[in-house]
């Protein structure tokens, strides 16, 4: 007879081994200690520094921004619609709150269709449609819980074959986001990674795409490529003859486009300029324009940073009826997203008009954050490039530093010792001497042979400068234990 233990159903032997397969850098051993380091201090127990500064996240609620008040106040008034009654709201706010509650039927609370509220979508696509200059279809968009919900939805749809050969293959971009790999895993698919050219600021040569697809095709069917711009972690954006040969090369291997746009409000190198896939593509005019593409956006990011809320959509493109109808089906089994988020989402793209009680302070807001984030942008990169030992492309849009640290073979050998991989090894004993608390580049994948830090921009300016002079003496030192 077995032991107790052995009845167990659910073990790491019985475990869906996808995912186990699932990478999405938690399992670095530096998340873990900045837990263990915060309880200590709250202990009691003494450091070498006065306070943690985390930068290892894009939330910007937690890291100090105000929200924008316009979506705050409709939100409430649609969570809370007695409000309605109170003078303390504007006119403009009231009417965008009774519009959402209509379309919900009996409140928030309710179920919506599984595409999302009608009247939602409708004005997600005139927000496409203003932005790109070409017709979008409400019937095309789906409301989803965030920009990986749409993600998500979508590469499930995009998995066929069980065996190893004729499963999918997923082309993206390293460094990536690791929603990408660890969703392609979870989904039995199969990553093809393909290299972001860091010396030319993150730039993309059709010749490592080719070379990517080249080598994956004899273990998989590639039938997507995901582009992240602007990109998370490298905020680096691509130019629209960068954006056109990518279209060529997903039409010449017939592989379907994904377009992460979730940073589209986010971009901040003097010439860089956001331009959606769908836009070039339309541009490029047939048969491009019959190509398939999804496309994300989120309200996590931007300059709203609504990451708790889960909104986001999808607009998916050249999608035959009885594929969308299979849509439907899978969007049925999953509900609908969340309701709050979906009244967000209004918010977001279609905002206060001129003449609109709200729009001032709206714009106010809107504009102190960008500005704010570009000022920072340029202050980080400029700082990290001053730092002996590291060096950081500059940060063209996104929200995010993703910085090389040049490591000397004593320092490699000390990581060995330590049984850590370098990256870790640099982010951990930055953390412990500092509290500044960063995330390895190995998290986000990256070139063999070199190694890497994410740190986010979004901190108070006094804390942010506070952390990079802490990086800078702490570079110091460590590049002269291990020179």
């Amino acid at each position: 007879m077995g032991s107790e233990g052995d009845s167990n159903v659910l073990t790491m032997g019985t475990l869906n081994p996808n995912v186990i397969e699932i990478r999405f850098g938690l399992e670095s051993p530096v998340f873990g200690r900045f837990n263990d380091l915060v309880n200590e201090i709250e202990s009691g127990v003494e450091k070498p520094f006065t306070k943690i500064i985390n930068l290892s996240v894009g939330d910007t609620h937690k890291l100090g921004l105000k929200p924008i008040t316009f979506l705050r106040q409709v939100l409430a008034l649609c969570a809370y619609p007695e409000l309605l009654k109170s003078g303390d709201f504007p006119e403009d706010v009231k009417a965008r709150a009774e519009k959402i509650l209509k379309a919900c039927g009996k409140g928030i609370g309710s179920y919506t269709d599984p595409w999302g509220l009608k009247e939602v979508r409708e004005d997600v696509a005139r927000y496409i449609a203003e932005r790109d200059g070409y017709p979008s279809d409400y019937r095309d968009i789906g409301l989803t819980s965030g920009a990986a919900g749409a993600a998500r939805q979508v590469m499930s749809l995009l998995m066929t074959g069980k065996d190893t050969v004729k499963r999918t293959g997923l082309m993206i971009p390293v460094p990536q986001y690791p929603l990408y790999s660890a969703t392609t895993s979870e989904f039995g698919g199969y990553t093809i990674p393909y290299y972001l050219e860091e010396g030319t600021n993150w730039s993309l040569d059709i010749m490592e795409l080719e070379r990517a697809i080249a080598e994956a095709k004899p273990h998989c069917i590639p039938r997507a490529i995901v582009v992240i711009n602007p990109g998370n972690p490298t905020s680096s954006v691509l130019t629209k003859d960068e954006i056109k040969e990518i279209i060529k090369f997903a039409h010449r291997h017939r592989l379907f486009l994904m377009a992460d746009e979730v940073y589209q409000h986010n971009v901040w190198a003097d010439g860089a300029e956001f331009v959606s896939f769908k836009k070039t593509l339309m541009e490029m005019g047939p048969p491009y324009t019959q190509m398939q593409l999804a496309s994300f956006m989120s309200a996590s990011k931007g300059f709203m940073g609504e990451c708790g809320l889960r909104a986001g959509y999808f607009e998916i493109i050249n999608i035959p009826p009885d594929v969308k109808a299979e849509i439907t089906k899978s969007l049925f089994v999953k509900q609908c997203a969340p309701s709050t988020g979906q009244a967000v989402m209004d918010c977001v793209v279609n905002p206060p008009k001129p003449g609109d009680a709200s729009y001032n302070q709206f714009i106010q807001e809107k504009t102190f954050v960008i500005s704010d984030l570009k000022k920072k942008s340029k202050v980080v990169s400029d700082f990290l490039n001053s730092v002996e030992g590291i060096t950081c492309p500059e940060i063209s849009g996104s929200m995010y530093a993703f910085a090389r640290i040049h490591l000397s073979e004593k320092a490699l050998q000390a990581a060995e010792k330590a049984g850590l991989i370098p990256d870790d090894f640099y982010c951990i004993s930055l953390l412990e001497q500092t509290g500044i608390f960063t995330v390895p580049g190995y998290c986000f994948r990256q070139k063999p042979g070199t190694f890497h830090f994410r740190m986010t921009i979004l901190p108070q300016m006094e804390d942010l400068l506070y952390a990079l002079e802490k990086l800078k003496e702490f570079q110091t030192n460590f590049m002269a234990k291990y020179e």
